[in-house]
């Protein structure tokens, strides 16, 4: 487990729950394939403007439930509501329409369309004209994307990469193609954004820059975030509040400085016997320091 102690470096202050209507509540969520429980009676709510983290060893289920809260699996059991209405049973496309973005941990551009274009699809769920305006390329067909194009390159220029908007998706590089994925998403307008993994593959100094952009999104968007992510320094970095997961699990729950010093944990992630070693180097830590 990492070490890092810093405190989340954000503006905004962790709600209080108690305020508020949550934004996205699931209670006793349960997905099983075949004998397997992936997921097993998982809970979490997520007030507006949050950024909360999702973390767990690999195969903790943690994917699996952004599967489900975005309908690419159906729950076996359990409820997820999103500004009240109940999210199972709905198909990939209404939850989008409802207002939930969501990237996933391997890259899933249009690698070989153009930055522009990759922006422009997902702005195509609020186009505003049918099937008959695309074939006939009528004038209001035209208008339309005419108004789609100044939309997306404005939106381009909001994630500095305006100046990339001709070239092909797969030529740019990976920070780049994570930013991109991340612009795609936005361009839906959603409210709640779900983030697997987006530090995956990074080197140290994109992984700043990736700290910045949630920062700027959450404020410039007015978004409520869920992020899964390995990397500590990200977690620790720009959470409010961390939810742990284990074997399909819910093990632990709270800030991060309670997340990182909480025994189970710190099991979790090392093994057995990691607790012990761990308030080791603490009291050594302590005892050097005078304190």
């Amino acid at each position: 487990m990492s070490t890092v102690t810093s405190a989340p470096s954000t503006s905004a202050t962790i709600r209080d729950a108690s305020a508020e209507r949550p934004l996205l509540e699931i209670q006793g969520l349960t997905k099983e394939f075949g004998g397997l429980k992936a997921v097993n009676n998982f809970d979490i709510s997520i007030y507006p403007g949050e950024l909360v983290g999702l973390i767990g060893p690999n195969g903790a289920g943690k994917t699996t439930v952004f599967n489900l809260i975005t309908g690419i699996y159906t729950a076996t059991s359990g409820s997820i509501r999103y500004k009240g209405i109940e999210l199972i049973g709905l198909q990939p496309h209404e939850i989008t329409r409802l207002g939930i973005a969501r990237t996933f941990q391997n890259i899933r551009l249009f690698p070989n369309l153009t930055v522009l274009d990759n922006v422009r699809i997902a702005y195509h769920t609020h186009a505003g004209y049918g099937i008959f305006d695309a074939f006939t390329h009528n004038h209001r067909y035209q208008k339309a994307e005419k108004e789609l194009t100044e939309r997306a390159q404005e939106f381009l220029s909001v994630f500095n990469l305006h100046t990339r908007q001709g070239e092909i998706a797969k030529n740019l590089p990976y920070g780049e193609q994570r930013r991109l994925e991340i612009a795609r998403a936005l361009a839906a307008s959603p409210e709640l954004l779900l983030l697997d993994e987006p530090a995956a593959g990074m080197n140290p100094k994109e992984v700043a820059s990736l700290m910045d952009l949630i920062h700027f999104i959450r404020e410039r968007f007015n978004l409520t975030i869920l992020l899964i992510e390995h990397q500590m320094r990200v977690v620790m970095g720009i959470c409010e509040r961390i939810t742990v997961m284990d074997f399909g699990e819910v093990i632990a729950r709270g800030t991060p400085q309670e997340i990182q010093n909480n025994e189970k944990v710190i099991e979790a992630y090392l093994g057995r016997g990691a607790t012990a070693l761990s308030q080791k180097l603490q009291e050594k830590r302590g005892y050097a320091t005078g304190s």
